[in-house]
């Protein structure tokens, strides 16, 4: 996860509009790095360095190469501040304008191991797969390669240049960078607030530019930090060997002309191991008080791949009017050692229109792998077929990424289990609401921030101004969960697909949630697919009730028979030992069903049976 997000502000027109990730990430950083007493003497050194070396021509008269036999060893003077070194030339002038080879040559170093880097890292870790095992395996035969003769053969066949042979140290370096950004994306990818901005509908550019690079930032500028120091060191160690033009003054060329005179002026060697030395230093503590002033650590990477390579269906069924979900003979299986393991097994249901069906089964069911299979959602590794899968007459096997992008958000909404995880914490609760708006319907910054404030009031809660303008953490959970739902139907969806939405709420905020979401169904007319355990949820909200065991549909029914009478075993199991033998609801006004006799779940033992209505 990323780092805790700064507090929003109160007031003023500025605090409206959305802050972006780098703008959070820049003012975080400056915040906390300027109140590290270690960073702040680290910038100076550095700053001092940079202008101490682009103000050469206005701090010495002496160009660096100038030459004078008299000045040969001179002592330190007003002529000459530093003294000559060993062929009549400034020190001083060596020294500014070498800071500026040095602090070049870093930098380039820096850029082009990032640029290299850089990209190869984040689609990598994005997209995993065969990309990520080519990017992998040419990374290990770079590291395999001794640097120092890759740039030895080079500065001999195209050019003594140090910024040559500094570009090329860049592309060495470049799998450390690599490394770094793959590791970082695939731990962010895997957040929850990731998975809900593809079901908004957002493209993979946009999701990496929004949620991967602000986490990415972080280590990257650290890595910046390390890379640059260990570039001012190589390439003095060149300058050092007599590598090099003659005419490109640098601190390692200082270095070696002081060894050379040591026993006769031993103070040469002072000036550029005291510029080197604090310009090494300084870069290096500033990149430790960049992680401190971030709390930057490990990450755990976790092992989610990239997306589903879903497989291509049977053709489309005829499309059924009233009808907006049909999935006929849906299995998902995942390869294990010993052969592929089935979680979903030949699931059939279907929704209409302006009805509610409620997924009902123990943990394990394969009630969210179904719902993840609609939305497309699941893990690469997933085995998906099935005779049909289409929403509102369209086959959803075998689409692209574009669109089912362009699918979810506008077509299937989605509201899922935990509402704090899947809201990004480095963006306010307005910028995430407006986004999806903005994409799918088309309308301006203005008018998504109009609709969505009126969503936001609409969903309960007192102060949309407030919320809009705060962050996920300055809110409460029950309501973020009514943000999600606003969210979910922000772009009128046909379709919702709620995945135990009240799970981690109260009792008297569920019935609340529950009222909205049966409230906003039904001015929508939108057909829903509530994804739960809960039987009192169930008996609140559902019109239809299908429940799973095992992976299979073992009945479906209306929710009303399915209180009052149910076909199957394990339906009446999940009855007794979630109502606890007490009434049941049902229609109002119905005498109440009896309760079915208490027995432990794990003794039922009857093949799985289906019983449809």
């Amino acid at each position: 996860m990323t780092g805790t997000p700064t507090a929003a502000p109160t007031a003023g027109p500025a605090a409206e509009a959305p802050e972006g990730p780098l703008a959070a990430g820049r003012d975080r950083l400056l915040r906390r790095t300027l109140r590290d007493p270690v960073a702040v003497v680290c910038l100076v050194i550095l700053g001092l360095v940079v202008a101490a070396s682009l103000a050469a021509p206005l701090l010495t008269p002496y160009p660096p190469e100038h030459s004078t036999m008299a000045d040969t060893l001179a002592p330190l003077s007003g002529a000459h501040p530093l003294g000559g070194d060993g062929v009549g030339r400034d020190v001083l002038a060596r020294l500014l304008y070498g800071g500026r080879t040095s602090l070049l040559g870093g930098t380039l170093a820096a850029l082009v191991a990032f640029a290299v880097g850089g990209p190869l890292g984040l689609v990598s870790g994005f997209y995993r797969g065969w990309f990520d095992a080519v990017a992998g395996w040419a990374v290990n035969v770079v590291m395999a390669v001794p640097a120092i003769i890759v740039m030895l053969v080079v500065m001999a066949a195209v050019s003594q240049d140090l910024n040559v042979a500094m570009t090329v140290l860049g592309v060495i370096m470049a799998p450390m960078v690599f490394r770094l950004i793959r590791a970082s994306v695939v731990a962010v990818r895997e957040e929850l607030y990731v998975d809900a901005a593809r079901v908004s509908g957002l493209g993979d550019p946009r999701i990496m530019r929004r949620h991967i690079l602000p986490v990415v930032i972080a280590p990257s500028v650290i890595q910046a930090t390390q890379l640059f120091a260990v570039a001012i060191g190589i390439q003095a160690g060149l300058s050092f060997l007599g590598l090099g033009k003659a005419s490109q003054a640098s601190w390692g060329a200082m270095l070696a002309d002081g060894f050379t005179n040591v026993y006769n002026a031993p103070e040469l060697l002072v000036w550029p191991g005291l510029a080197m030395s604090l310009t090494i230093l300084a870069a290096s503590l500033l990149g430790n008080a960049v992680r401190d002033a971030l709390g930057t650590g490990e990450r755990r990477v976790t092992g989610r791949p990239r997306p589903v390579a879903r497989r291509t269906g049977a053709a489309a069924a005829e499309p059924v009017q009233d009808r907006l979900l049909t999935v006929t003979g849906l299995r998902v299986g995942y390869p294990t050692p010993g052969g592929v393991r089935t979680v979903v097994d030949g699931v059939s249901l279907t929704v209409e229109r302006g009805e509610v069906l409620g997924l009902v089964g123990e943990s394990g069911s394969g009630k969210s792998q179904t719902a993840f299979s609609v939305l497309g959602l699941l893990p690469y590794e997933a085995q998906v077929s099935a005779d049909h899968l289409s929403f509102d007459g369209r086959e959803l096997l075998g689409l692209d990424t574009a669109a089912l992008n362009a699918l979810r958000g506008r077509g299937i909404g989605y509201i899922p289990q935990e509402p704090m995880s899947n809201l990004d914490p480095c963006f306010r609760i307005g910028s995430q609401l407006a986004e999806p708006m903005r994409r799918h319907l088309g309308l301006s910054r203005a008018e998504a921030r109009t609709k969505a404030l009126a969503l936001l009031e609409r969903v309960g809660i007192p102060d949309p101004e407030r919320v809009y303008r705060s962050y996920p953490h300055q809110v409460s959970g029950g309501m973020a969960q009514r943000v999600l739902i606003a969210g979910a139907v922000s772009c009128d969806p046909r379709l919702l697909i709620a995945d135990e939405p009240t799970t981690a709420l109260d009792v008297t905020v569920q019935a609340e949630v529950l009222d909205l979401m049966r409230s906003l169904q039904r001015e929508g007319e939108m057909g829903m697919i509530l994804v739960t355990h809960d039987f009192g949820v169930v008996a609140d909200i559902c019109d239809r009730v299908a429940v799973m065991r095992a992976g299979r549909i073992v009945e479906t029914a209306p929710a009303r028979q399915i209180f009052a009478e149910p076909g199957h075993a394990y339906t009446r199991k999940l009855l007794a030992s979630t109502l606890e033998g007490g009434p049941v609801r049902g229609e109002p006004g119905a005498p109440a069903a009896p309760a079915a006799p208490q027995e432990p779940l794990g003794t039922l033992q009857e093949p799985h049976k289906e019983v449809t209505s």
